[in-house]
């Protein structure tokens, strides 16, 4: 008994039938031949009808529901500071044809250019020394190209400055020079706190992500709904010098050099993907 699918009382029906076997008895049993064997159900048959029924009672599964349509829009914010720091490289490269004598003038060189740094004003803990390498090489002769058969050696140590009051970087670059720097590279300027100016911007960006979704969704008769996803990435412009200064110290010091800061542009990029309705 088991109850249909309006909920009413219902019976399954047992199978039954017959079926013939022919066996030969064992000896010594008083039947011999052929017999008949009835069966009255078989078991598998009925719970397979019982499947079918609870199957046919069961809800048909429902199609999945189409997913709304979405809009990825890009929008930018920026801000424009004016540098307040800069990061510079000077070094000393010497080249001479005994190696030990090319480190002991270059060591003298360079302790002379930090000790002038410290000098000026710069805090030991923005001078930072980034490399130091040595390496044999062959001299040519200019005229001809060919190998002379002299042996060098060429010494380079190069440390990393913090500046931190752009208005002396001029004069401190010509103190360096003065005092035995021939290498100078890579003059990178920065803003030390722009955290306010990149919330800002940041904030600007999903605004006008905002703006483009809203007026893209207007033209196509949709609106725009929840927020999906955002992603994003600040990127900055970076004005850098780069230069190599020739001498070795010694020189009458000329002007200050001419440094001009100029501004800085950061960008921030957001990704957002709305829902539309």
């Amino acid at each position: 008994m088991y109850m249909d699918c309006t909920g009413k009382p219902a019976k399954i029906q047992a199978v039954t039938g017959t079926f013939r076997c022919r066996e030969r008895l064992p000896i010594g049993n008083h039947i011999k031949g052929d017999y008949e064997m009835k069966t009255k159900s078989i078991l598998f048959t009925a719970l397979a009808l019982f499947a079918l029924v609870i199957s046919a009672c069961a809800p048909a599964a429902s199609a999945p529901a189409s997913e709304a349509p979405t809009l990825s829009v890009v929008g930018t914010g920026t801000a424009n500071l004016v540098p307040d720091i800069a990061y510079i490289y000077v070094g000393v490269h010497t080249e001479l044809p005994s190696a030990a004598e090319a480190v002991t003038q270059n060591n003298a060189q360079t302790q002379k250019m930090m000790d002038a740094l410290i000098a000026f004003g710069i805090d030991a803990k923005d001078i930072r020394t980034t490399s130091f390498s040595i390496w044999p090489f062959d001299k040519y002769d200019p005229l001809t190209g060919q190998a002379t058969g002299e042996k060098y050696y060429s010494v380079d140590n190069t440390v990393y400055v913090t500046v931190r009051d752009l208005t002396k970087l001029g004069d401190l670059l010509d103190t360096v020079i003065s005092a035995g720097a021939n290498t100078v590279n890579s003059i990178q300027f920065d803003v030390a706190d722009k955290d306010a100016a990149l919330k800002q911007a940041r904030a600007d960006a999903i605004t006008d992500a905002k703006t483009k979704a809203l007026e893209l969704a207007e033209a196509a008769g949709l609106q725009v709904g929840e927020i999906r996803s955002i992603t994003f990435a600040d990127s900055q412009y970076y004005p850098i010098s780069e230069g190599r200064g020739g001498g070795g110290g010694g020189g009458d010091a000329a002007a200050a050099v001419p440094i001009q800061p100029g501004q800085l542009t950061f960008t921030v990029t957001v990704n957002v993907t709305y829902e539309l309705k």
